[in-house]
């Protein structure tokens, strides 16, 4: 899953793909790169952003979905939004995924408008909102309270009658979780297989890599490189990234490694 973040205060790349043609022009390079999903947004989730109000937000994506839609026919488009509205926008300008971070939570129409329009969508666990969710977190199981809201997500959802099987699940690195949490997360990611759906991952260039590396949020590919790695031999489905590039060539190894037999000793 590559980013397209079309906004002007992204942690990683904010103001580079604001404009339609620039997004349209960063699509262009992830699919090239080997992008399996796009995942466009308009509102930076980053620690403590403060909202994007709705038409401004909509004003932001809406023109890039038609663009990449129009020149990129067939590359499924995820819309990163906790917003109904801009949601059903994006579905109408041609994206097909809901990617939300609230977890289908934030707003109660979401919901109806992932069963309405039969989407898959990713539930996303994060504590509190963007713009407090990293004021002293706190978990006492941080494993256990990821599951318990897993399962709290898939019984409300597929009673409201969403389609188990279109439902991605994603543990949320860096939105409302302390260092060692986001290490735990990954150390025990195998932990959220067994609720069986599909995993979402997405560590790229967040700040846990910088305090592991010490390198600003522009050098952290490499380091996210070792996060993906590790999540992919845990089992991880998507891995969304910045570097789509690394993440592929990356993936190419690790599949051809496990691929081959090694000699027979005895």
């Amino acid at each position: 899953m590559g980013v397209v973040n079309v906004t002007p205060d992204s942690f990683s790349d904010g103001g580079k793909y604001l404009q339609p043609q620039s997004a349209l022009e960063q699509a262009k390079r992830l699919v090239a790169a080997g992008a399996d999903i796009l995942d466009i947004g308009g509102e930076s989730t980053r620690p403590f952003a403060d909202p994007v109000p709705l038409e401004e937000e909509l004003t932001r994506v809406i023109p890039a979905i038609v663009l990449i839609r129009q020149h990129l026919p067939h590359i499924p488009i995820s819309i990163d939004t906790y917003k109904a509205q801009v949601a059903e926008a994006a579905l109408d300008a041609g994206a097909d995924i809901i990617n939300d971070i609230s977890g289908l939570r934030f707003e109660p129409e979401m919901i109806s408008l992932a069963r309405e329009r039969e989407v898959p969508v990713v539930v996303m666990h994060m504590k509190g909102r963007p713009r407090d969710m990293q004021l002293s977190p706190h978990y006492d199981d941080v494993l256990g309270e990821i599951e318990a809201f897993f399962k709290e997500r898939l019984e409300t959802l597929t009673t409201s009658g969403i389609d188990l099987e279109k439902i991605i699940l994603d543990p949320g690195i860096g939105f409302g979780k302390r260092f060692e949490d986001n290490l735990t997360i990954l150390r025990e990611l195998k932990r959220f297989l067994r609720l069986g759906r599909p995993l979402l991952v997405g560590p790229s260039r967040k700040a846990f890599i910088g305090q592991i590396t010490g390198r600003p949020p522009e050098e952290r590919d490499a380091g996210t490189m070792g996060a993906v790695a590790w999540s992919v031999l845990q089992g991880a489905h998507i891995l969304r990234v910045h570097n789509v590039a690394m993440a592929r060539d990356l993936l190419a190894v690790i599949q051809t490694i496990s691929a081959r037999k090694g000699p027979s000793y005895g």
